[in-house]
């Protein structure tokens, strides 16, 4: 059958209502949120079941509560017997894979999430940097268009998504450029997207630097299974100081194409993107029909979900 990869999405994933069907019937999955609440400090439970929406999308609590209905679902799996031979996750998603592989324990995680979303919503200013995602636009040409736009301040590469999609991050003014700019080197779209700072840029360095500082304070385990990182696009080695990962993702480009392509290319034939939203799922579709590969995908976010992997992949 080849191998499996369980991955994990990014922020922008969550929706009102994710994780309640799983909590309501699992112990596991409730477990996983009660901890979630005890070293949050508040109901990140209520937060996500019922909202409101308003605080739910505040980054500091968006972080920590997609990390939880993600591993509270991986316990689910996990308790039926399902095992996945690589992880990597989207930027915050990469945390799920953490966990997941063992290096770090979901409390320490959940916390350090927390100060993360808060820490990435404190390095710019309101009003003074956005995102934007270029549809369409060849992976060739994404320098000459950020050289050009960069004219007018800051903008650079976020997400390379999947073959066609390059989300770009910035100052307002040069990221409206470099849209423009974009339409007029053959990108179909460029679309503005809703987001309250410039995630994935050097404008985060200050963000980076703070959350270096909690990550000393961490105890970081030996890896029990393969994760590919979306800062390197490759593995993440013995070698590695995680940490240093960890503190660059946080104003680096995510290069989740590149991890995609290195899972299919090493013998991942079935994707299983465990928490809400099927967005990781779309863009491995898109990426292996551009290799000419077949993959099967599934994404996991209800007990039908689970039902269904139990059915066909234990």
């Amino acid at each position: 059958m080849g191998k499996i990869a369980i991955i994990y999405p990014g922020q922008g994933a969550q929706y009102l209502g994710m994780g309640k069907d799983i909590v309501e019937k699992s112990k596991e999955a409730k477990k996983i949120f009660d901890i979630a609440n005890e070293f949050l400090g508040f109901n990140i439970s209520k937060m996500c079941f019922e909202g409101p929406e308003s605080d739910l999308v505040k980054t500091e609590n968006t972080q920590p509560a997609i990390l939880t209905v993600c591993m509270a679902i991986t316990k689910v799996l996990e308790e039926l017997g399902f095992k996945a031979d690589i992880t990597g996750g989207l930027s915050l998603g990469e945390y799920g894979s953490l966990v997941y592989g063992g290096v770090l324990d979901f409390a320490d995680a959940i916390k350090i999430v927390k100060l993360r979303g808060k820490y990435m919503q404190e390095a710019v200013p309101i009003g003074r940097g956005t995102m934007a995602a270029l549809i369409g636009l060849e992976r060739d040409k994404i320098n000459d268009v950020l050289d050009e736009a960069s004219k007018k301040g800051i903008v650079e590469a976020a997400n390379f998504n999947c073959p066609g999609q390059i989300v770009i991050s910035g100052e307002i003014d040069a990221v409206e450029s470099a849209c423009e700019i974009a339409k007029e080197n053959g990108c179909k779209r460029a679309i503005r997207l809703p987001v309250s700072a410039p995630f994935h840029c050097s404008l985060l360095k200050p963000a980076g630097d703070k959350l270096k500082l909690v990550l000393n304070d961490v105890d970081f385990n030996q890896k029990n299974k393969d994760i590919i990182s979306s800062v390197t696009g490759d593995y993440i080695s013995e070698d590695d100081n995680i940490k240093d990962i960890l503190v660059s993702q946080v104003y680096k480009s995510v290069l989740w194409q590149d991890v995609t392509e290195k899972m299919i290319n090493d013998g991942v034939e079935t994707f299983v993107e465990v928490g809400p939203g099927k967005t990781l799922t779309t863009f491995t579709k898109k990426t292996s029909r551009k290799m000419k590969k077949k993959v099967k995908c599934y994404n996991v976010e209800c007990m039908d979900d689970i039902l269904k992997i139990k059915k066909e992949l234990l």
